[in-house]
């Protein structure tokens, strides 16, 4: 689990609003990039100015789909078309 701690209510919604639709978000914090599902947001209570921490499940990139075989540029049913 990944925690990210911010204090713009506008990033608040963005993933306020992922979390409600079950969409991915993502966050570029100290030089690196995570994306994934958010579990929670969750406001500290004590906190001048209202700070919020955001829990993100990261998901692993996905490995590139590779053809099984390369495909043919032959039209099998192009002599139907003359």
């Amino acid at each position: 689990m990944f925690k990210y701690e911010t204090a713009d209510q506008k990033e608040v919604r963005r993933f306020r609003i992922a979390q409600f639709n079950g969409r991915m978000a993502t966050v570029k914090a100290g030089g690196s990039t995570v994306t994934g599902f958010v579990r929670s947001v969750l406001e500290q209570e004590s906190s001048v100015p209202p700070r919020w921490i955001i829990t993100i499940i990261p998901n692993a990139p996905k490995e590139e789909i590779k053809p099984l075989r390369p495909a043919t540029h032959a039209r099998p049913f192009a002599e139907d078309y003359f």
